[in-house]
């Protein structure tokens, strides 16, 4: 059987109980079944075993593969998933790619009506060494060498997390060289050595809570999140309404003229450009400060074309 065939099995299980918890055997059976004919019609040479036997060694291999735990349920008789916030997130992530995944695979005549980015992110050959090193607490070393300066600069750091925007990958580490953590773009890091020395998480070194009221990977020492009240037009609010700018953002109107919404979030340069990209759709309604700041990088950019 093609490796197709067993990842397919295994997500399509996935799916089905995220869909339908507390499904047995025999009605997993039946779904994969079904799917099984689909994907033959889309690929006549696809074939997928679908019997009982296999999907209970299926479930196995999935916990052990993709780190989803199912269990089973005596009183509901059937698997369902046990996860929490962020296993269902890593689940929706998963199923993105999963049926992307089998779209490309069955539509390789299609070229003509899929158009892919043709950006794609760069140094992502480093996360599954990085991974190893922050899930062992292993120090590392890497070379580094940011955009603004022609050096190349050596590191040691304690690697604590990854962390994705806008298509790039940071490490998030503390830097042997002045201590703090930061954030590296692993688009500008080589020569990664996972060294054999262990270092010890400190309990105050949070990274999700130093990040919480953050837009981006900029994390200020000294500073204090502000209320942020912003104003779109009706057409660019409904963008903002299915993919929100923060998970901070709450609606405060919503009508024909306008969505206002708001956020509660630090002022760092990665938000004041993002909403900069919003040009005339967006007005800022409060601080005054921030309003201030983009009306003067509004007013610069209109200078250059006079």
């Amino acid at each position: 059987m093609s490796k197709r065939a067993y990842i397919s099995r295994y997500l399509l299980i996935i799916k089905r109980l995220k869909a339908k918890p507390y499904s047995n055997k025999k009605d997993l059976e039946e779904y994969l079944v079904k799917q099984s004919e689909r994907l033959q019609m889309e690929d006549e040479n696809f074939t997928m075993a679908t019997s009982g036997k296999t999907i209970g060694r299926d479930l196995n291999d999935i916990r052990a593969l993709f780190g989803i735990d199912i269990e089973y349920s005596r009183k509901q008789k059937g698997y369902f998933i046990n996860q929490g916030d962020m296993d269902s997130m890593n689940f929706q992530r998963m199923m993105e790619a999963f049926e992307m995944f089998n779209s490309l695979n069955i539509a390789q005549d299609l070229a003509p009506f899929i158009h892919l980015e043709k950006r794609k992110p760069q140094g992502t050959e480093n996360l599954y060494g990085l991974l190893h090193a922050i899930k062992n607490k292993l120090q590392i070393k890497f070379a580094y060498q940011k955009f603004w300066e022609d050096e190349i600069s050596h590191r040691t750091a304690e690697p604590y997390a990854l962390k994705e925007f806008k298509n790039r990958w940071y490490l998030m580490a503390k830097d042997g060289k002045d201590a703090p953590v930061k954030s590296f773009g692993l688009d500008r890091l080589s020569e990664l050595e996972i060294t054999n020395q262990p270092f010890i998480f400190a309990s105050t070194d949070n990274i999700e809570e130093n990040y919480r009221y953050c837009f981006g990977i900029i994390s200020p020492d000294d500073e204090e999140q502000q209320d942020i009240i912003l104003s779109f037009d009706p057409v660019q609010g409904k963008y903002i309404k299915s993919l929100p700018l923060h998970h901070t953002q709450q609606i405060i109107i919503d009508n024909e003229d306008e969505l206002q919404v708001k956020l509660k979030l630090y002022v760092t340069h990665d938000f004041i450009m993002e909403l900069l990209s919003y040009s005339d759709n967006m007005k800022v309604l409060q601080p005054a400060s921030l309003a201030s700041t983009l009306r003067d990088y509004h007013k610069k950019a209109y200078l250059q074309y006079k």
